[in-house]
Order: C-alpha cells, then sequence, then structure tokens
C-alpha cells in the first residue's frame, strides 16, 4: 500500500514548495547590482540580520532618505499634474537610462521652478481677485448709493472708506484721491462697502445688526461672477454690500466684524463720474493681469506636461532603488567591511536561477570577487510558498484567509477548488439563476486584460480577483439547478415526459388524491410534477437534507483522510494510530452508518423510521427493530459499530500522551551526563543539549493538550454534521423565495389584461431576482460554504499556524511604499 502511494505523481499544489535556507556574501561594489537582479527575480526572502537597530543606525540610512525624499517631490508634481486637469502620459517612452544622482538634481530643479511659478502664479491671482472685487463693489454698490442720495450729506466727499489689504499698487493714483483726508460732518451718515462669501453673509449681517443694536441699514447684492480661489482653486460665491452707519463707535464695531468674517472692503466715491473712472482704470488692469496669468498657466502646464512624460518612470525607478537600500539595510557588514552577509529563504527549483543572477550582477559591475552563495542548516520552520496561477490564486487565498499552511502541510486549496464553488451550488441550485452568475463571469473574463490593467474600487477589485470562483459556482449552479429542475423556480420537462399523470382526463383530484405512477422514473433530476403537489415540500425537505448529511460525511471524511496523509508525511506514525484510526471509526460508526442507512432506504423504498433507529441505537441498542429493520444482520451490527464507537473515545485520549513520554524517557536517560571534560558552561551553551529538551517536554500539558483535542472531535463529529443541514436549509430558502417572486409578483401581475400592471409586475420581478436572489442570496451561499471549509473540513488535519513567503521582488511593490 505504501509502495503504491509513494508512486503517486506529485502535485505541485498539495505542499508547499521546498525552502532552503542560504547566506550570501556580496562585494560591496557589487551588492546594489546583485539586489537589483534578485529584485526582478523575486524569488528570495531576506531575513533582518539588523533587527536590533532603529532605522537611523542602519548603514544605508542615508540613501533611503534620499529616495523617500525624491519619492516627496514626485506626489508633488502628481498632485499638481492632477490640480492642473492633465493627464499622465500612458505610453512608454523611449528616454536612456538616468542616473539616481542626475535624477536628484532634475527633481530639485524642476520642484523649484514650479514651486516659484505656483508662488507668483498665487500672487497674481490674488491681485486679480482684489481688482475684480473692486470691480464688483463699484457695479453693485453705485446703484445703493444713487438709491439713496436722498438720505445721504449731499455735496460731501466720504474718506471714511477703509482698505482689509493694502496691495493695490496699480490703482493708487486714483485711490490717493480718495484716501486724502478732507472735511467731514463727523455726525452725518457714512457707508462701508465691500464684498464677502455668500454662504457667510446671513451670519454678518446679523452680527452687525447686534453690534449696532439696529443702527445701521444693510444692503446686499450677488455677485455676477464666481471668484477663484487661489489655494484650492475652487470657485466661490460672493456677495457686495454697503453698509451705512453714523459714529466713530459704529464704524470701529463694523471693521471688526469685517475683519473677522473675513470681508473685504474696497472705497467706493460718491460721484458718478469718479466711480467709472476708476471702473475704466480697474477694467484695464483687469484685462492685463487676465494675459498675464494666461501666459503663466500656458508655461506652468508646459512645464508639468514635460514632468508627466517621465513620471511614471521616474517613480518606479525611485519606488525600486528605496526597496533595493531597505533590503541592504537588512544585511550585515562583516570584519574587513569590504563585504554584506545576507541570510535568506528560497525555493530549492530557483537556487540556479539565484545563482545565475548573481554571477550576472558580479560581471556587470566588474567585481574581482563573485557572490558566495551556500546554503544553511535551519533551526526554525520555513516560510510557506505555493505556486499559483491566476485561476488557483483565489482558492488559495480562500484558505489563507483562515491561516497560511504549516510548512510541507497538505493543502486544502487543491479540493476547494471543486468542493466550494459545489457547496455553494447545492445551496444556489437553480439553472436560470446560474445562467446570470455565468454571463456575469463570461464578462469579468472576456475583460480580463483591460481590467487588470485598471485601478478598481474596493467591491469591484474583489470581484474580479474571485472571477473564476465566480465562473465555477455558476456552472456547479446550473448542474444543481437541472437536478433540483427550477429555472427561476419554475420546472421543465428537458429530460422527457414526466413519469405520473392524472386518474383522469379532467385533472379534478390531483391535488387531493394525487398522480398515478405510469412509467419509468424520471431520467435526470427531480420529477417536474412535483411541482405543485401536496407532497411536494414533505419530499423535497427529505430529499435535501439526507443530501446534505451524505455531502456532509463524505466531506469531513475527506479531512480525516487528509490527516492520515499529513501524519505519513512527517513521520508520525503515532498520529496514524491514535488519531486517525480512531476518528475515522468513530465517525463512520455513528454517522457513516446513518449514511448507510439512508442509501439503503433509498434504494429499497423502505418506510423505516431513520429517527427511530438511530435514537434507539443508544437508548436500547438490544431491543428487536421491527418494521424499523432495513436489512439482515442489522441489529448485531449497530452493537458493533456502537462498541467501536465507544472505544474509540479513550483510544484517542490516553495512549499517545503516555507513549509520548516513555519515548522521551528512554531518548533521553543518561545523556545528560557529558563526557569527561566537558564543563556546565558548554551543556549551557550548547542549543540542543539534552538537559534542554527534558525540561521542555511537560507531560501534563501534553495529556491536556490530547484530552481537548478528543473532546473537541466526539462533540465536533454530531455539532459538524448538525452543521451540513444548512446546505438543505438555504437550498429550502432559495427554492421558496424565488417561487414567492414568480407566482406572487410576476403571474400575479400577468393575470391583470393591463399593459402598466404586467410592466410593473416584471420589473418588480427583475429587480427581486437581481439584488435579492443573485446578490444577497448568492452572499449568503459563499458565506456558508466558507464557514463548512474553514471548519467543518479544515479542522481534521489543517494547522494553519505557518507563514507566508514574501520574496523581495520589484513586482509586488505598491505605490504605498513611496
Amino acid at each position: 500500500m505504501e509502495r503504491f502511494i509513494d508512486n503517486w505523481p506529485s502535485m505541485d499544489l498539495m505542499r508547499s514548495e521546498k525552502m532552503t535556507l542560504v547566506q550570501l556574501i556580496i562585494p560591496v561594489e557589487s551588492a546594489h547590482r546583485a539586489l537589483s537582479y534578485l529584485g526582478e527575480l523575486g524569488l528570495v526572502q531576506f531575513r533582518d540580520l539588523n533587527a536590533d537597530k532603529s532605522p537611523f543606525q542602519r548603514t544605508f540610512v542615508n540613501q533611503v532618505k534620499r529616495c523617500a525624499e525624491m519619492s516627496r517631490k514626485l506626489r508633488f508634481f502628481k498632485d499638481q499634474i492632477s490640480k492642473a486637469g492633465l493627464l499622465s502620459s500612458i505610453r512608454p517612452v523611449m528616454q536612456p537610462d538616468i542616473e539616481l544622482e542626475e535624477l536628484e538634481i532634475q527633481l530639485a530643479e524642476h520642484e523649484n521652478e514650479l514651486i516659484e511659478m505656483n508662488a507668483n502664479s498665487e500672487k497674481l491671482r490674488q491681485s486679480y481677485n482684489e481688482l475684480l472685487e473692486f470691480k464688483i463693489v463699484l457695479q453693485k454698490a453705485g446703484g445703493f448709493l444713487v438709491s439713496s442720495g436722498s438720505h445721504a450729506v449731499s455735496e460731501r466727499e466720504l474718506n471714511e472708506n477703509v482698505y482689509s489689504n493694502n496691495d493695490y499698487v496699480e490703482t493708487a493714483s486714483l485711490l490717493e484721491q480718495e484716501m486724502r483726508p478732507g472735511r467731514s460732518d463727523q455726525s452725518g451718515l457714512r457707508f462701508i462697502s465691500g464684498i464677502i462669501c455668500k454662504s457667510k453673509a446671513l451670519r454678518f449681517e446679523r452680527m452687525l445688526f447686534r453690534a449696532t443694536r439696529g443702527n445701521l441699514l444693510f444692503n446686499q447684492a450677488p455677485a455676477d461672477e464666481e471668484i477663484m480661489d487661489p489655494v484650492s482653486y475652487e470657485m466661490v460665491e460672493k456677495t457686495a454690500f454697503v453698509v451705512f452707519f453714523s459714529g466713530e463707535q459704529a464704524k470701529a464695531k463694523i471693521l471688526k466684524i469685517c475683519e473677522a468674517f473675513g470681508a473685504n472692503c474696497y472705497p467706493v466715491p460718491e460721484d458718478i463720474t469718479k466711480q467709472r473712472q476708476i471702473t475704466r482704470e480697474v477694467s484695464s488692469r483687469l484685462a492685463e493681469l487676465e494675459a498675464t496669468l494666461d501666459a503663466g498657466i500656458r508655461h506652468r502646464n508646459k512645464a508639468l506636461t514635460s514632468v508627466s512624460i517621465h513620471l511614471a518612470k521616474w517613480t518606479n525607478m525611485v519606488r525600486m532603488e528605496k526597496a533595493v537600500y531597505d533590503t541592504l539595510n537588512m544585511l550585515n557588514f562583516d570584519v574587513t567591511k569590504k563585504c554584506l552577509v545576507g541570510e535568506g529563504w528560497c525555493p530549492i527549483f530557483a537556487k540556479t536561477q539565484i545563482q545565475a543572477a548573481l554571477q550576472r550582477a558580479t560581471i556587470d559591475s566588474n567585481s574581482q570577487v563573485g557572490v558566495i552563495f551556500h546554503l544553511m542548516d535551519a533551526v526554525e520552520s520555513p516560510p510557506t510558498y505555493f505556486r499559483t496561477n491566476k485561476f488557483t490564486n483565489a482558492f488559495q487565498e480562500i484558505v489563507d484567509a483562515y491561516g497560511v499552511a504549516r510548512y510541507q502541510e497538505a493543502n486544502p486549496a487543491v479540493y476547494t477548488v471543486i468542493t466550494f464553488p459545489f457547496l455553494f451550488a447545492v445551496m444556489f441550485g437553480d439553472w436560470g439563476h446560474g445562467i446570470c452568475l455565468l454571463l456575469g463571469a463570461l464578462v469579468l473574463i472576456a475583460r480580463e486584460s483591460k481590467l487588470s490593467a485598471q485601478k478598481l474600487g474596493s467591491f469591484m477589485e474583489m470581484l474580479f480577483g474571485g472571477r473564476y470562483i465566480l465562473l465555477l459556482m455558476s456552472l456547479f449552479s446550473i448542474y444543481c439547478g437541472l437536478i433540483y429542475n427550477e429555472f427561476f423556480s419554475v420546472p421543465y420537462h428537458i429530460f422527457g415526459g414526466s413519469a405520473y399523470k392524472c386518474r383522469d382526463t379532467t385533472c379534478s383530484d390531483a391535488y387531493s388524491a394525487g398522480l398515478v405512477k405510469y412509467q419509468d422514473p424520471y431520467p435526470f433530476g427531480v420529477d417536474p410534477s412535483w411541482r405543485g403537489s401536496r407532497s411536494e415540500l414533505p419530499f423535497l425537505n427529505s430529499l435535501k437534507m439526507k443530501m446534505s448529511i451524505l455531502l456532509g460525511l463524505a466531506h469531513m471524511n475527506l479531512g480525516i483522510i487528509l490527516s492520515y496523509f499529513n501524519a505519513r508525511f512527517f513521520g508520525s506514525s503515532l498520529d496514524i494510530r491514535y488519531q486517525f484510526v480512531p476518528q475515522l471509526i468513530f465517525l463512520n460508526s455513528l454517522f457513516g452508518y446513518l449514511s448507510l442507512l439512508i442509501i439503503i432506504k433509498w434504494c429499497t423504498g423502505s418506510q423505516a423510521d431513520l429517527y427511530h433507529v438511530m435514537i434507539y441505537m443508544f437508548l436500547s441498542p438490544t431491543e428487536d427493530l421491527g418494521e424499523n429493520q432495513l436489512f439482515w444482520g442489522q441489529r448485531p451490527l449497530q452493537i458493533i459499530l456502537l462498541l467501536l464507537a465507544i472505544i474509540a473515545v479513550p483510544w484517542m485520549l490516553f495512549p499517545k500522551p503516555f507513549i509520548l513520554k516513555r519515548l522521551h524517557t528512554e531518548r533521553f536517560q543518561g545523556r545528560t551526563y557529558g563526557m569527561l571534560g566537558t564543563s556546565e558552561m558548554d551543556l549551557e551553551v550548547e542549543p540542543d543539549s539534552a538537559r534542554q529538551h527534558h525540561e521542555d517536554f511537560n507531560f501534563s500539558e501534553v495529556f491536556v493538550h490530547q484530552m481537548i483535542h478528543s473532546i473537541e472531535f466526539v462533540l465536533g463529529a454530531v455539532s459538524n454534521t448538525a452543521s451540513y443541514l444548512r446546505l438543505w436549509a438555504l437550498s429550502l430558502a432559495h427554492s421558496e423565495l424565488s417561487t414567492v417572486f414568480y407566482e406572487k409578483v410576476l403571474l400575479l401581475a400577468w393575470g391583470y389584461d393591463n399593459l402598466v400592471i404586467r410592466l410593473v409586475g416584471l420589473t418588480v420581478f427583475a429587480f427581486a431576482t437581481a439584488f435579492i436572489l443573485l446578490m444577497m442570496e448568492s452572499l449568503s451561499a459563499f458565506l456558508h460554504s466558507l464557514r463548512l471549509h474553514w471548519v467543518e473540513f479544515q479542522n481534521k488535519f489543517y494547522q494553519g499556524d505557518g507563514y507566508k513567503f514574501k520574496p523581495f521582488s520589484f513586482a509586488s511593490l505598491t505605490e504605498d511604499e513611496d
């Protein structure tokens, strides 16, 4: 038997790749190039030999800082390009390779140029905004002043108009005339004009009213055009206002409130002629500034476009350089400071590729000394590495979400490829819904190359990553739907006619008296005549419940059998004799026997009550079965199986801890006495000393662990079998929901001779099918199938306490690592 098993062909996914610990001794002059070539290869996981040092104490910390600074500049360029509304170059640009030092100089020059252009543009934009606001205030406030001229003091110029900014160099000639001190009537009516954000206008007016106790007149008018904020580049709506007041105290309060609300105040003369003159001058200045701004924006966009052409290449280059220096910081200098020493894990199959890459690095860097590559003995467990493709990767991710496999442990993903979508389909069986899922999966697969190059949202990325899982789930759903004979809950005579017919031509008593069987059974799946009959629900309940138990037992037995292959692979005969064998006997003595009874009852058409048989197998095993007997010799078989199940519990519990204790005592008996000349210091230093191992073994701990494991399996055998009944429950719920939507929505609407009602019914049915049955029900079935694999299947053999192989690879670098 063992020779037959040894001759089986090896499976790539069944066990993780064999790994080895290697040591690299790299000359300093070729270290950077060697790490770059290994990053392109992506098959070495380096160990951090400087874990006790902080990042600032490491050798290449300055290079890492430089790369981080260049990454910051590149992110700044990217942000500026997106703000300017320019598209980054998608096409690869042919450009000679550039050194890191040269790139650093170029980035600094581009950044300084861009910062200077931004500062100039911001100043010009601020001046432009102030002149535009002044123009708006002149236009709006002029109307207020004319309308309130009868209330104002005539033949007097108001010189109390105030600036909030002092940057109007361009309009100084006219503004100085307005601000010259002249005679003013201190008790007369005065005004302050300005502009404020529209969102603050109401609160601003209310605050002015309260501060002056209502002794003011507030006029406002919305600006005709929006004004760009120079900082956020957003368009802001503003409102022009004029406040009429009297007295110096009111003036001081109003100015403080204007300052607090960020309102800009501008001087407006009462004389219409001067208003027009200032307006003309402001308009000419605005035209000049607008032309200057446009020229500046064109120059800035041209500079950004020249950067965007190379941005992707530069970003990738800096990212790779930073990754190389981060990895170099994990290596140690030897005592001569001429070589770097590194350790790491690599798959055995990749040794020749790694040696070839290191040899190429030595030649390309003109080093006189080659890189030394040799294997090391490892104490700790190696990382777990599975070579997957785009089809198997999603299933491997499902298993890894529970826990990464221990090194060389049997991989559940091999079986999950089939069992996961199949158990999903048992709960989701409807070939109409399956076709809908299939179409969605085919669309994702057809657009695979296009979608893989795009940046998708979280939900779409998850859906695209599981496109092959979706494909298999849809195919198995179509298969199970054909077995259940359900197409959107409607049965069809696909494989021939029904085996049943009515008792007479009228079919009047079909529901009350039932149908008559007149030919051989329906060839594939459930007979369509069961739909709508009075015994439909009891029949389908019985069928799906028993089928769930059979599938569950097969699934759990597969897990126990895999525990045998694990124990055999790791050479643990104790686990085979005292764990695998009693577990297999216990599970199949009880639930294997139940599955046998189900199959016999199906084949013979017996009316035996299986509930009664299983209950009285424990309560009174020697009692005569009577009409519940399914085959000859059933009662003595029950007694034997019950005794085997009882014996299997102590078989699991007691022998293994005591045998481990005996083996440990025999192995280390007398070995604590060292050879003559061996000091106590040597025993303490030696890591594999017998004394250390002797102290590591704790019998009580081992016994308690074995007891917990045994109790968990015994109780779990019952609870896990019952857990598979979710296959029956969800399948029934899906079928009944489909029936409700079909009969109570679609058929009900179709019964009306009204096109509008029919269209409404069809729309509601389509939305209910899409969102409830195809989305919510599929998600529910997915999660339940996931639970059956993680808990009921994998706990029979899967440890899941390994750690994933994470090689140093340029391909795995992301934007987050900048």
